[in-house]
């Protein structure tokens, strides 16, 4: 079969986008698979979610809405030949192909890799799971909590053993998982422009979290052991780097692990006698060193602090509220909120794009879509007739 005509879908904008003119297959679901496609179609991608014709990508709606904006969206039932060959001729002009289903659902389905390269030897092809395709546990299910857990990552989280934390900001999704499976498209798409071979980028969320464990991994190479959660000198070890509640059950955290930032903290809280006893210190020392501090802290309110610090140059702020962060100078500054409305009127935040760069700037093209919202127009875009169209929707095939 000849190499597919690439047709760039996406019109110029403002700036030229980077990915302008890349299309992207997007067959995931939940979180990390669809947050590695918003960073693309951000970038300037042409993302299009493709979806089943059941249930669909089932996040919770609010979590839907916000990473899955810049993307279209078709629904292709791929239970039957006729929905298979709907994929296959997306995929002729396609770019990449991120799919999340646990090893071996694609090549069941008929769309595996191996089939797919046949169709475009171009193409990058993510599998992306939670244990990789290869490996004794490549079959498990799991979530962020129980990746952390294998990674060892979850024993590090927390101030103490006893009490070992869970993140809000799940980390195995998003690190090991979102942005592992976007450094290596890009890597691929790069050597693809190249040598016109795509490559099968297989990323294991496990794996991603991993590689990224370097402090406990530094730990172990010099102790022979990890230390437990919160007898690190980032989980909480050092009075200087640590959470500190204030009068009104809010937080500063003070992160002066250098010499210079520590004498200047003490210098603004008026405690020069502070200043030696930085780090190292005896845990009685330290546990005196971290007495001062929370009782010297939690007698002011938050707003007294946020005040006392304002200028500072000591890398001691206030511990913000995610709504206080939205509101922040310096998030404002970087363009990082995007403000808008629902629908129906209610007020729907997002968040920016965190890549700036020259000659690009950032832009929500479109909301994200309903779930088959534009069926026909990609498939007409991709050389379906009207006539065929209705010959799909009327099968099932498509919806």
């Amino acid at each position: 079969m000849s190499e597919p005509t690439h047709i760039p879908t996406i019109a110029p904008q403002a700036g030229n986008a980077p990915l302008q003119g890349v299309r992207v297959l997007d067959l995931t679901r939940l979180l990390p698979g669809p947050m590695c496609t918003l960073h693309l179609g951000d970038l300037g991608a042409d993302v299009i979610k493709v979806e089943d014709t059941g249930a669909g990508d089932y996040a919770a709606e609010a979590v839907r809405t916000l990473v899955n904006r810049n993307k279209r969206a078709i629904r292709i039932d791929l239970k039957q030949p006729s929905g298979v060959a709907v994929l296959l001729r997306l995929c002729e002009q396609a770019d990449v192909l991120v799919e999340g289903f646990r090893p071996g659902v694609m090549d069941r389905l008929g769309v595996g890799y191996a089939v797919v390269q046949q169709v475009n030897p171009r193409i990058v092809y993510c599998s992306l799971s939670g244990y990789g395709q290869t490996g004794p546990y490549r079959d498990a299910p799991g979530h962020d909590v129980n990746y952390s857990a294998f990674a060892g990552v979850a024993d590090q989280m927390g101030s103490h053993a006893q009490a070992l934390a869970l993140s809000n900001v799940p980390v195995a999704d998003l690190l090991g998982g979102t942005m592992t499976a976007v450094m290596g498209i890009l890597a691929a798409l790069f050597d693809a422009a190249r040598t016109g071979l795509g490559r099968h980028v297989d990323v294991s969320i496990a794996d991603g979290l991993l590689a990224h464990a370097v402090v406990p991994l530094a730990a172990l190479n010099a102790h022979g052991q990890t230390r437990p959660a919160g007898a690190d000198k980032l989980t909480g070890a050092l009075p200087c780097y640590s959470m500190y509640a204030t009068a009104d059950a809010r937080f500063v955290a003070v992160g002066a692990l250098e010499k210079k930032f520590w004498d200047s903290f003490c210098e603004l809280i008026e405690r020069a006698d502070l200043k030696a006893q930085h780090h190292p210190l005896a845990p009685a020392q330290a546990q005196w060193v971290r007495a001062e501090l929370t009782a010297l802290i939690g007698a002011r309110p938050l707003a007294y602090w946020v005040d006392k610090l304002r200028g500072s140059d000591c890398c001691v702020t206030p511990v913000l509220k995610l709504q206080e962060t939205l509101e922040n100078e310096q998030f404002l500054a970087r363009e990082m909120v995007v403000p808008g409305n629902t629908g129906s009127g209610q007020p729907f935040v997002q968040l920016a794009c965190p890549v700036k760069m020259t000659g690009f700037r950032f832009a929500v093209r479109h909301p994200a879509p309903e779930q088959g919202q534009h069926t026909g127009e990609i498939l007409r875009q991709v050389g379906y007739t009207a006539g065929e169209v209705d010959v799909l929707l009327k099968q099932g095939a498509v919806a």
